[in-house]
């Protein structure tokens, strides 16, 4: 655990020192509030915009009241971590899950050091792991245990009833870092409301394997996720061709959601390295943030 913190702490640095040098002066933090918040409502003034005015609770027939708004000082940070089974891809120590983790990590870690509030749940198809928000280096410590020690109870993936639980669980809108190989079906109408709800990061975790096999013939293949086998001839053009549509168009599907919902997507490859992509997502979003 010594050496893994060591290696997360050389890449926050890293990351924080690049997005700093790139902001200079204008440094807005990826981690801090980037708008307004409602506070409270008070009776109507003259010269009050009209704009402001809360028409649910005046319809009350008790006067006219506005809406008040108080800068964002703080922003809490949730991660959402895919743990199935399908993320147990790639070479040793460089799986999609152990990847997916380690970004986690660092984000987590630099999250805390810009004292945002972060919190976490851990999915398969339930929930595995749930760390309520908070602050602090005793807090970052228990994020990193319960990410690294963590042996889920399930194989399976359930995106959509992990996008439902997040919902419920925060109050206030947050930015949600949302780290999973989206190998799942029927969970866009919920990333969608988790989009318009919240400040939302996709970050798209694959492995070469899944659509680079090796021509080997007629070979079993295990499903980790059902615990099935099924025989595929790994050589027809068919087979091959017809897995590389299918993972490249559910990426193309998500991106275009993404962007079309104003949320960040980032794609990332067991075989590269994560750090320079996530430098370059925070200066995007720096860059959004001074024109909100």
């Amino acid at each position: 655990m010594k050496e893994l913190l060591k290696k997360l702490r050389k890449y926050e640095i890293t990351v924080r020192k690049a997005i700093n040098s790139h902001m200079q002066g204008n440094f807005h933090s990826v981690f801090k509030g980037s708008g307004l918040e409602f506070d409270d409502v008070r009776s109507y003034q003259y010269g009050d915009d009209v704009r402001s005015i809360d028409w649910h609770v005046s319809a009350k027939g008790h006067g006219t009241y506005v809406k008040t708004f108080k800068e964002e000082k703080e922003q809490t940070v949730f991660f959402v971590l895919d743990v199935s089974a399908s993320q147990e891809i790639g070479n040793p120590g460089r799986q999609k899950i152990q990847i997916a983790k380690e970004i986690c990590a660092v984000l987590a870690l630099s999250a805390l050091k810009e004292a945002s509030q972060v919190g976490l749940i851990c999915f398969s198809d339930q929930k595995e792991k749930y760390v309520k928000p908070n602050k602090g280096v005793k807090h970052a410590y228990r994020i990193f245990s319960e990410i690294f020690n963590l042996q889920p109870e399930s194989l399976k993936t359930d995106i959509s009833r992990a996008i439902l639980y997040t919902l419920n669980r925060l109050k206030r809108k947050s930015i949600v870092i949302f780290i999973s190989d989206f190998i799942d079906e029927g969970f866009e109408k919920n990333m969608k409301a988790l989009a318009r709800k919240h400040d939302l990061v996709t970050i798209h975790i694959s492995d070469r394997r899944e659509t680079d096999l090796p021509k080997l013939g007629i070979v079993p293949l295990y499903d980790k996720e059902s615990g099935k086998v099924l025989w595929m001839n790994t050589s027809s053009g068919n087979f091959r061709q017809g897995l590389h549509n299918t993972f490249s168009g559910n990426k193309v599907e998500l991106e275009n959601l993404c962007r079309k919902q104003n949320a960040n997507y980032l794609s990332i490859d067991t075989n590269e390295d994560y750090v320079p992509k996530l430098i370059k997502l925070f200066k995007v979003r720096n860059k959004a943030k001074r024109f909100v």
